[in-house]
């Protein structure tokens, strides 16, 4: 197990925007942190009332937008215009190219969001976007799949052999994932603290894991999702 530090990664303060870079984007830049396997972004992002991100294009990737607090507001050209809330899992896979904008949809509350961007198996696909809820309870003392390439289970699909899994885990709550020879984890805290493998790890900060299984209990109002990579 590698650890990475919530006060180790990146970060860019714009005023309305404050974002936490666990790999290097934009003006952040570490040649030991370029992504982990197929996972190329993860930022934690704290957008002030009525600000955002205006409409930008993108294209071969696939973006997942996870929801921690507030409401964000989603448009693209596909003609999407969708709000996603707290247990929400948004995908957007950019394909040959899309234009969106992602917008905090409170005049008064803050947004606080994890924005992901998983590399696609190949360059080409079709634009496309898909957005689930998963209540709480689905998570709560499990490893929930919110996240895969068949879909299966209700998880929105990607294009990528990429599963990930969210979990609420707090007190005596433990939960398990072992690996499959070939693969490897990311462990991404969100919220609260938790006991990984041993290790106490708190909000924002993550582990890798090249083998073997990975253990989280004693949580302290944890909120962790589980990146389990090709």
């Amino acid at each position: 197990m590698n650890i990475r530090r919530s006060h180790d990664r990146g970060f860019a303060d714009h005023g309305w925007l404050k974002s936490f870079h666990t790999f290097s984007f934009a003006g952040y830049h570490d040649p030991q942190f370029m992504g982990f396997r197929c996972l190329r972004v993860v930022n934690e992002d704290r957008v002030v009332p009525g600000k955002g991100f205006g409409t930008h294009p993108h294209r071969d990737m696939e973006i997942v937008s996870y929801v921690l607090a507030g409401t964000l507001a989603h448009r693209d050209s596909m003609g999407h215009g969708n709000a996603v809330r707290p247990g929400d899992v948004q995908r957007m896979s950019a394909g040959t190219g899309v234009l969106h904008s992602e917008f905090n949809a409170s005049r008064e509350d803050g947004l606080h969001f994890l924005q992901i961007w998983i590399v696609p198996d190949r360059t080409g696909h079709a634009p496309g976007y898909e957005q689930v809820h998963f209540d709480a309870a689905e998570k709560r003392g499990r490893l929930r799949m919110v996240v895969s390439p068949d879909g299966r289970d209700g998880s929105v699909k990607v294009n990528q052999d990429a599963r990930v899994y969210a979990a609420l885990v707090d007190g005596e709550e433990q939960v398990e994932h072992h690996l499959a020879a070939g693969r490897a984890a990311w462990l991404q805290v969100c919220l609260g603290a938790v006991r990984v493998n041993g290790e106490r790890l708190e909000a924002g900060d993550a582990a890798s894991f090249t083998d073997g299984q990975v253990v989280i209990d004693r949580g302290e109002g944890a909120e962790v999702l589980l990146f389990d990579l090709p």
